[in-house]
């Protein structure tokens, strides 16, 4: 079969590589792909969302599969385009892809089928958004309801402060067209994590859980960035927890989305707050997370380019998806200054010393060839990840192979998975 892949970063990189590992034969085609992915597919130019280029490639190249990385052009309706022109796609079409291109479809959804998650209101109106937040007693989160790119989430810690986010989001446009109208809710408190699952519109079969790091600096500090590091599994996921999210969450939100005329095929990433009453919705993505990806797909026992087609084809039942013992950890390596201002075309080395470690596998994320070299392109640079039978192996040679990796104003959080550490830590202090 032949496969194409879009998008260029350390998610479509990890996809990428998992799906090279198929018992079957493939041939991988990478839209536009990077260094990285050029290991395993035939990368192409052809940019994420040209909806136009991408289908006429897949058509004339006989693609059998389409396996669509990024959010955008799943929302623009790369999968309805691709369907339309009888090429089998891993992902949403644009109306089921609303449950993350909008947040306001996405909470409504879930409050029309009684899916836990935090108390909110919409607005369109900047007037609007900031009387309710005055109204308000404590702290809350202000989100742009469209696209951001995993940063338009901010904590207001009172009415205050929620008002001078409100004015950045919504007057000055900070978002641009995402801020126009915006989402308020109530703070929740607990413990985070991720969970994927693979869906072909009626069913689903989850993917071993995990957790991100959005914050830049060590200790969850500085500004939110599009991901920092994850681990897999979580171990605030227990077995029992975990049937509770697939029966009280995912269940009824593919179910709800049937309801609504929007059948959901692809890959459902459900962020979940564990609340002392129980797992709530942060949000949905409607893709693979990353660099969650990075850290989930080296545990999975099954044959991914067989999962992908049996979601794009309606069945799910019908494919072995399990999970491997052990963990595995992915450290972001990013350019001095992001989220904000960087710089770029900086030459990285030691990427083939880290690869000499069996156990790491170093996934691009915003990196160009320039000259025969590798360079920086991006914010974030490298996942480097690394699996173990253990979470402190795992951590250990993730970190071990960062420090093989040099290129300039480099930078990474060193505390990577700091809330399993503490559970681990207090369970053999239990033992």
């Amino acid at each position: 079969m032949k496969i194409l892949v879009v998008g260029g970063g350390g998610r479509e990189h990890a996809i990428t590589w998992k799906l090279a590992q198929s018992a079957n034969p493939v041939e991988l085609f990478a839209a536009p792909g990077n260094p990285g992915m050029a290991r395993h597919a035939t990368c192409v130019d052809i940019k994420a969302d040209d909806l136009d280029g991408i289908a006429r490639f897949a058509v004339a190249e006989g693609i059998g599969l389409v396996s669509v990385g990024p959010e955008v052009p799943l929302c623009l309706g790369l999968a309805d385009r691709l369907r339309g022109a009888g090429v089998p796609v891993f992902g949403p079409d644009a109306r089921a892809a609303a449950i993350e291109g909008s947040k306001r479809f996405a909470k409504e959804l879930m409050r029309k089928y009684r899916i836990p998650t935090a108390a909110f209101d919409a607005f369109s109106r900047f007037e609007d958004a900031r009387d309710y937040a005055r109204s308000l007693d404590g702290d809350m989160w202000i989100k742009a309801s469209g696209l951001a790119a995993g940063k338009g989430a901010v904590y207001a810690p009172d009415p205050v402060e929620a008002e001078r986010i409100l004015r950045e989001i919504m007057v000055e446009s900070v978002f641009g067209e995402s801020g126009s109208e915006v989402v308020i809710e109530e703070n929740m408190t607990g413990e985070e994590a991720s969970i994927f699952a693979v869906c072909d519109g009626e069913t689903f079969k989850t993917l071993v859980s995990s957790q991100d790091h959005k914050r830049a600096l060590d200790g969850d500090e500085g500004p939110n960035t599009g991901g920092m590091g994850a681990y897999a599994p979580a171990p605030l996921i227990t077995s029992d927890l975990l049937a509770r999210i697939e029966k009280e969450i995912l269940q009824p939100t593919l179910d709800g989305m049937a309801m609504e005329g929007r059948p959901y095929r692809g890959l459902l990433y459900a962020g979940i707050m564990v609340t002392p009453d129980g797992p709530r919705v942060v949000e949905y993505n409607c893709r693979f997370g990353d660099p969650e990806t990075q850290a989930v797909l080296p545990l999975l026992d099954g044959d991914l380019a067989d999962i992908m087609y049996a979601s794009a084809v309606g069945k799910i039942h019908n494919v072995r998806v399990g999970a491997k013992d052990g963990s595995a950890l992915c450290v972001v390596m990013a350019s001095g200054g992001y989220p904000g201002s960087y710089g770029k075309g900086y030459p990285i080395t030691g990427l083939e010393d880290a690869l000499r470690d069996d156990t790491v596998q170093v996934f691009h994320a915003g990196t160009e060839m320039r000259d025969g070299q590798v360079v920086t392109a991006s914010g974030r640079v490298l996942g480097v990840t690394a699996w173990g039978k253990s979470f402190m192996e795992a951590r250990e040679h993730a970190y071990g192979a960062v420090k093989k990796i040099i290129f300039k104003d480099a930078f990474c959080r060193s505390d990577i998975g700091h809330r399993a550490l503490k559970h681990y830590v207090q369970k053999t202090r239990g033992a």
